[in-house]
């Protein structure tokens, strides 16, 4: 089978017996830089040599098949440089060309910066999107941020120290100066820092100059400030272009905030 194994995003007492278990039998690894992986053999004080392939974005793609046909034999075990493979790691074309083979893939969960920076940033946690990594354009990143202008769930960037102030002030742009942010830098290492603020002000921050590794979370968009009759007529509306009652009312609940019950039971009794 595949195995997919979480590693340490900074500390390594945060590896998982199973991980330390996984290292100590692996006959085979497939890691996204095997020097990382023999320092994570090393500092974890585990002793076995197991052969390393290199998998990453360069060559997953061609050398998918090979470990597919490799993992029909003997288990394989999948490590990115931090956190969890697949998840803006290599590893997503590996699993589903196994998928498609018929080849056993599981899971060694772990540490996740997503989820440890959704965590702490103080923002809603409910509902929420990961966005992988801002655009390195200015242009497609201001209308990927536009677009997500109206998104209602917090939203999860990965972003380098480098860019993070220009991100800062495009997210300030496309989504509101008031529009809530975390920047969480350095999760469970040393320096470890979060800054909360509004995206204008942190953008601000940011100018000075930025280091580490970061994870921004953001504040969905608020409910649009809509009446409960106009929110009827946008239900009706869309009813006439066929889509269902039910999914219509639900539809407009979510961009409006107005529940979805009532505005289906007034559409009905206007449609009646």
């Amino acid at each position: 089978m595949i195995i997919l194994a979480a590693t340490p995003i900074g500390n390594l007492g945060d590896a998982s017996r199973r991980l330390v278990e996984a290292l100590e039998s692996a006959t085979v690894i497939a890691a996204e830089d095997t020097r990382t992986t023999q320092r994570l053999l090393a500092g974890l004080g585990v002793a076995n040599r197991p052969r390393l392939i290199a998998l990453h974005d360069h060559n997953e793609k061609e050398r998918a098949a090979e470990l597919v046909t490799l993992a029909r034999e003997q288990d394989l075990l999948v490590l990115s440089d931090a956190g969890m493979p697949t998840v803006s790691d290599p590893g997503y074309g590996l699993v589903a060309a196994a998928v498609a083979a018929g080849v056993q893939v599981t899971v060694i969960p772990g540490p996740s910066a997503v989820l440890a920076a959704l965590a702490v940033s103080g923002l809603p946690t409910d509902r929420f999107t990961f966005e992988g990594f801002l655009p390195r354009k200015a242009g497609d990143r201001r209308a990927a941020l536009r677009a997500l202008a109206t998104e209602r769930r917090t939203m999860v960037f990965f972003e380098s120290a480098a860019r993070v102030a220009a991100s800062l002030t495009d997210i300030a742009a496309a989504l509101g100066a008031e529009r809530r942010v975390a920047v969480c830098r350095e999760l469970t290492k040393l320096y470890e820092e979060v800054v909360r603020g509004t995206a204008g002000s942190l953008a601000e921050w940011a100018a000075a100059g930025v280091r580490g590794e970061l994870v921004l979370v953001v504040e969905g968009a608020p409910a649009a400030q809509i009446s409960f009759p106009d929110a009827v007529t946008q239900v009706l509306e869309l009813v006439r272009t066929g889509t269902r009652l039910k999914d219509a009312a639900g539809e407009v609940s979510g961009h409006t905030g107005h529940s979805s019950r009532e505005l289906y039971q007034a559409a009905l009794a206007v449609k009646n």
